[in-house]
């Protein structure tokens, strides 16, 4: 089907639930979508399935849609607050379908973020999972808020199981199939969702984003992605919050290539859980990669002798083929049993499938890029923001850049503004910010989304990110230098969790290193010392100071994609750093 002639995202997934529904009926289906975590995600008390048919989402989803278009009027929003599940995709379908918009909320937000996103978007319906995210916004949550759960809660709510239940009687005939149908009077430009930014700063603004502008993304996306399955479905496992934007649009993406979804247990268990998915994709923001690079590198220095000679000739062979340079016949014979006994190794701990592994949400430091590439594991990095649907660009299988975020998608405009401000014009560019029109107006002129990035267009015609304009810092010798590119940096040594750097208005940068003991302060002396001579003079970090509590999304100083939250980080720790002057 061609996403370009589609007029909504309930149509897309109707039709491919069509392409995808065996004619004739049967108990044992093939699998849409698979929790790994069964018995706290259970659709239908009474068959507790793990995977879920698409004939039954389809099911499921015409049930809620039909239960919910009595609520609601076109436009009315509903907050979804639950982990990630099936019944997560059923509920966004479902809202979309009765003519509401879908408002999902991160499992991980603050009491002041539930509280001012609740009271900015005034939903009719409340859609939570279960009694531990309820008791997180239930004080916000009014009698006029019509609630439903997933689970069951201790309050007055319409229960899943209850819903499907009372209403499949009705609504099955003889053939196994549920009547009613997509909503057909959805177009493109009708607004969709509205995804909260979690914002590093400040409250979270609500980005409308339309039918079209996700599926422009889809399309831009397929671009890419279809090459690499050919006649195979593609295997998705899913593990980043579908309340981010990012995962939100992946989630179509799923749906365009008619895909099987596994939803992890958990970040912690993402690994035992790739080797029961066997994926063949997966996204994931930078964090996830420089943590897989800091195991993998760890355990590659311990190895010894023929070994350790094997691993350094993976790696460095593996760039050069990265950057298209030719093997001499030795190369190529030294090349071949890195592939069999290296690479194919690393690839069987990843299930043993994977075809490519994608990264966005942040900028991922081009040496974990190259590192992860050499070893076997495809891994490319593209770009984008919730304002944008979100994604903007994307490396290409076989013509991977690894300094770039990749060639901007067909079905958006990219231009480079006279500061090096990074423009986006397109249909994925959000309809603007709920309730916000001032803040609209000045991120959004004449159709041109300014993202806040600096950039260049690099011969080749890849998108290139060289700053973010509001996190600069500025020294007191007006030089104006990436905080984040040192941090990625310093967070490349075992012993450094997180950094922080500062120094605006500064005669130089100091930095705040999370470890987890000071006796490693010594060695991270030297890495820095190491590390500053491969810096330019104005980059270099003079001190530090150790701290051992860790920026998360608990404490408030990570969002829910794992960036640092600088305002809040400065908050506590501002007196600190000044000491360090």
């Amino acid at each position: 089907m061609e996403l370009k002639h589609t007029n909504s995202l309930v149509e897309l997934f109707f039709r491919k639930s069509e392409e995808n529904i065996p004619k004739k009926y049967s108990l044992n289906e093939p699998a849409f979508l698979t929790n790994l975590k069964p018995k706290d995600h259970e659709l239908v008390k009474l068959r507790e399935p793990t995977s879920y048919s698409w004939r039954l989402i389809d099911g499921y989803i015409r049930i809620l849609s039909n239960y919910l278009k009595k609520k609601i009027s076109k436009g009315d929003r509903c907050i979804l607050l639950s982990e990630n599940r099936p019944e997560w995709l059923v509920s966004d379908l479902s809202i979309m379908n009765a003519g509401g918009v879908t408002v999902p909320l991160f499992t991980t937000y603050s009491d002041k973020d539930y509280e001012y996103i609740i009271k900015d978007c005034s939903p009719k319906v409340c859609i939570v999972s279960n009694q531990e995210q309820f008791d997180k916004i239930k004080k916000y949550i009014t009698k006029d808020i019509k609630l439903i759960s997933i689970d069951g809660i201790n309050e007055e709510a319409d229960l899943f199981h209850n819903i499907f239940t009372n209403y499949q009687n009705n609504l099955i005939d003889e053939n196994f199939k549920i009547l009613h149908s997509v909503n057909s009077d959805l177009k493109r430009n009708d607004l969709a969702c509205i995804i909260y930014t979690s914002g590093t700063t400040g409250n979270p603004k609500g980005v409308m984003l339309s039918h079209g502008g996700i599926l422009s993304n889809c399309e831009g996306a397929l671009d890419i992605l279809v090459p690499l399955f050919k006649n195979e479905k593609p295997v998705f496992l899913t593990w980043l919050p579908l309340s981010h934007s990012y995962e939100h649009a992946v989630q179509f993406v799923q749906i365009s290539l008619g895909a099987k979804v596994y939803y992890a247990e958990s970040l912690e268990k993402l690994l035992s859980n790739m080797s029961v998915a066997k994926p063949t994709i997966m996204t994931a923001v930078p964090r996830f990669y420089q943590n897989l690079y800091s195991k993998i590198y760890m355990n590659f220095t311990k190895q010894k002798g023929l070994k350790k000679k094997l691993i350094s000739s993976t790696i460095s062979l593996g760039i050069k083929k990265l950057n298209k340079g030719k093997f001499s016949l030795k190369e190529n014979l030294i090349n071949f049993f890195c592939e069999n006994l290296v690479r194919r190794k690393i690839k069987n701990q990843f299930g043993g499938k994977l075809k490519a592994f994608v990264s966005g949400g942040g900028a991922l430091d081009q040496k974990i890029g190259e590192f992860l590439n050499s070893i076997g594991l495809p891994t490319l990095q593209g770009y984008g923001l919730t304002e944008a649907s979100p994604v903007v660009s994307c490396n290409i299988p076989g013509k991977i850049k690894i300094e770039t975020v990749g060639p901007p998608f067909k079905t958006n405009q990219v231009k480079i503004a006279e500061d090096g401000e990074i423009l986006v014009k397109g249909e994925n560019i959000m309809l603007g910010y709920w309730n916000k029109k001032k803040e609209t107006d000045e991120v959004i002129k004449d159709g041109w989304l300014h993202t806040g990035d600096i950039g260049e267009i690099t011969k080749e015609g890849n998108l290139k990110i060289t700053d973010r304009k509001k996190e600069i810092i500025v020294n007191l010798g007006g030089d104006n230098i990436s905080p984040s590119k040192i941090e990625n940096l310093l967070c490349l040594n075992e012993k450094i969790k997180q950094s922080f750097v500062y120094g605006d208005k500064k005669t130089y940068l100091v930095a705040l290193i999370v470890s987890e003991s000071s006796e490693n302060k010594k060695e991270i002396e030297i890495y820095l010392e190491d590390l500053n001579k491969t810096l330019s003079l104005v980059e270099k970090v003079k001190k530090f100071k150790l701290i051992k509590e860790e920026f998360t999304i608990e404490n408030g100083m990570l969002t829910p994609t794992l960036k640092l939250k600088r305002k809040k980080i400065l908050e506590k720790y501002k007196e600190d750093l000044e000491k360090l002057y």
